[in-house]
């Protein structure tokens, strides 16, 4: 029994203005070749199919478009939904879905058995037991009691997410001595668990009730496939529990991150585990540098372009360059004639800016501005005719401030 684990497709984003259609176009493309090339017998995405709750017109063409180009490899598909995924959405086409070898589980449905899905070989026989959990809501599983302390409810939310999967487990193993064959035991889940990596395009999904979920509450299932962390990784060390982590990077701190899919390959309770890397669809760059050595930088990244690819840049300037007033024209001038778009440019600002009033615990009433814009400057990358220029502005501000008083005083005397 071979099974494919991915997750977190995020189908109609828009990065920073830019749609992700094509990308998942040849992801998709990508997928059914390895689909055949593997003889994958199910595929499994363990949540945030869509990246919005009501996602665009040609998202749901591609969600729609690959179900059906995946028919004649004879894979099951196996859709969970996430936190970014709406369970009407998902649950719209649910039926009809099943016609074409596709179970998709939008939510939690009230009972351990109904999650439960016996996937086939492409002989039609058993190979494996699936407990399909998708993203888990508070409000499917608790009920809101008056002046409950959030401790309380992160450690309830906590036991019910764990009874969740141990009612899921007991019901798997009844069906498997049922059967009579010694299937693998899965599970599915769409959360964070304690020690996960994350990243910045990865959404909290359980705000002020329950930061992470620790493995061990997991039960003993054969493979565990998680979703909603982008970044592939084990959890807790744990070969059989882990994240696949999105196909394409949803954030330019992704951008270096080599994306992958799990295959399985079971033939017996264990698993063969191998990781399928995917190409990079849409190349991704984020650089912090000061702008003259912006050219040196690119050079690489540049080489390694398609003829018809473009590069999408994030920009963190440092040093004086970032005081530029023209900064924007100045960089966009120097990417002129290059096969890169920029996206995203700011300024870096340092993390001692903190330390301003931190190391002595001063407030800023007790500091003169003199001392302030001091310390401040201390922070910076810049030169002394730079700071000198700073320091003057700052006295001509004073200047006009103190200007009004003085002026006031003078009219008030008889």
């Amino acid at each position: 029994m071979r099974i494919l684990h991915s997750s977190d497709w995020h189908l109609g984003q828009h990065f920073i203005g830019k749609s992700r259609a094509a990308e998942h176009k040849a992801l998709f493309g990508w997928l059914k070749q390895q689909i055949e090339l593997h003889q994958v017998d199910a595929l499994i995405v363990a949540g945030d199919i869509f990246d919005t709750a009501t996602p665009a017109s040609y998202a749901r063409e591609l969600y729609h478009q690959l179900i059906v180009d995946l028919q004649p490899t004879g894979c099951q598909l196996v859709l969970l939904g996430g936190n970014h995924d709406s369970v009407a959405v998902l649950q719209e086409g649910k039926e009809l879905l099943a016609c074409l070898h596709t179970e998709v589980v939008p939510g939690w449905l009230g009972a351990a058995e109904s999650h439960l899905i016996l996937l086939q070989n492409k002989q039609g026989q058993p190979g494996a037991i699936l407990a399909a959990l998708p993203f888990l809501r508070s409000r499917d599983l608790l009920q809101s009691q008056s002046g409950q302390q959030a401790s309380d409810k992160q450690l309830q939310l906590l036991q019910a997410i764990a009874d969740c999967y141990q009612q899921c487990f007991v019901k798997a193993q009844a069906l498997k001595a049922e059967l009579g064959l010694e299937l693998p035991l899965l599970a599915t889940g769409h959360l964070t668990t304690v020690g996960a990596s994350s990243s910045e395009s990865v959404r909290e999904i359980y705000i002020g009730s329950l930061e992470a979920f620790p493995a061990s509450a997991f039960p003993d299932f054969d493979y565990i496939a998680l979703g909603h962390i982008h970044q592939p990784q084990l959890v807790a060390g744990k070969q059989q529990i882990r994240y696949s982590g999105s196909p394409i990077p949803l954030s330019f701190d992704e951008a270096r991150q080599q994306k992958s899919m799990v295959l399985l390959d079971f033939t017996s309770s264990v698993a063969a585990i191998e990781l399928l890397p995917l190409p990079c669809f849409q190349p991704l760059l984020s650089l912090k540098c000061a702008l003259p050595e912006l050219d040196s930088l690119l050079a690489q990244p540049l080489a390694e372009l398609k003829p018809e690819q473009t590069l999408w840049l994030e920009l963190v300037l440092t040093g004086s360059d970032g005081y530029l007033t023209d900064l924007q024209s100045q960089v966009q001038q120097q990417l002129d004639g290059l096969p890169v778009e920029l996206l995203k440019l700011r300024r870096a600002r340092p993390t001692a800016v903190g330390s301003l009033i931190a190391g002595q615990q001063e407030s800023l009433h007790e500091m003169t501005p003199d001392l302030v814009l001091e310390r401040r400057l201390a922070a910076e990358d810049l030169t002394e005719s730079e700071k000198a220029e700073f320091q003057q502005m700052l006295q001509q501000v004073m200047a006009q401030l103190e200007q009004p008083e003085l002026q006031s005083d003078v009219q008030v005397k008889p």
